[in-house]
């Protein structure tokens, strides 16, 4: 590993530096990963590792030191641990952040499943949208106007490590991308859709999932050629946007492990006889 330097003032250039990645990444090429968790997963995925960053504090954490020693090159900044705290955004962080380069946008068209996500605003809820689509197989998320950047330390986060195995694609135009969508789109929508639980869904599917508060954009819903509504108990008004993508790609995911022979429900595009 390279010799640490230490930076105990905000107005440090390298510091700066910092400061302007967390606020536009994608606009550097570059993000941060923040915490021992996601630091390990770089270097387990093989991801470049750019840039180490270790608190005062930090160095004393023997599970930092173990990954200190497994970045032989790579450069490290020994920030004061009020720097940071500024950096990472949270109150008390482990103490290591990694800049890595953010990966290339994904070339070609969409086999498969994916997950289309029109204007979901709060980081966290893309997060989660982001691992679980990892965590149910699904290889390509598309992120259209008015999301929270995937790239952003807070989704990173909350993706726990899943971005790594995503083609992540941002500022999209989702009625245009649908046209290049191999599997059958599907709008999720509060009311008035299908029954979740009686679509086939065993293809491959592009899931379309709206704003948090104003849901799927009217252009959206129409674009697609099915509905589809998760029913609820009385007196529920619905689901979170992240919790309702998770019921719809793990139903998938059921259905799919069904043995051949046995039926699986069909809806708009073939009823169970």
């Amino acid at each position: 590993m390279s010799d640490f330097r230490h930076i105990s003032s905000r107005e440090n250039s390298r510091f700066k530096a910092l400061r302007a990645l967390i606020d536009d990444p994608r606009r550097q090429g570059r993000a941060l990963v923040d915490g021992i968790h996601l630091v390990a997963t770089c270097f387990d995925r093989g991801i470049a590792v750019k840039q180490l960053l270790v608190s005062e504090s930090g160095q004393l954490n023997t599970e930092i030191a173990v990954l200190l020693r497994r970045a032989a090159g790579v450069d490290c900044l020994i920030l004061r641990d009020s720097l940071f705290r500024q950096i990472s955004g949270v109150g008390t962080p482990t103490g290591i952040a990694a800049v890595i380069e953010i990966p290339p946008v994904p070339a070609g068209q969409i086999s498969g499943d994916a997950v289309l996500l029109d204007a979901v605003q709060d980081a966290g809820n893309v997060g989660a949208i982001l691992r679980t689509a990892a965590a149910a197989g699904v290889r390509d998320v598309l992120l259209g106007p008015g999301c929270a950047g995937a790239w952003t330390p807070r989704v990173l986060r909350a993706g726990q490590g899943a971005h790594f195995s995503l083609a992540i694609r941002e500022q999209v135009d989702l009625v245009a991308a649908l046209a290049s969508c191999s599997g059958t789109s599907i709008a999720t929508v509060v009311r008035g859709g299908e029954s979740l639980y009686d679509l086939d869904l065993t293809g491959p599917m592009a899931w379309l999932v709206g704003n948090e508060g104003a849901g799927l954009s009217a252009e959206l819903v129409a674009a697609a050629k099915v509905r589809a509504t998760i029913p609820l108990a009385g007196g529920s008004e619905s689901l979170n946007v992240a919790a309702a993508t998770a019921v719809c790609l793990f139903e998938a995911s059921r259905q799919r492990l069904i043995p051949p022979g046995k039926t699986v429900p069909s809806g708009s595009w073939g009823h169970k006889k």
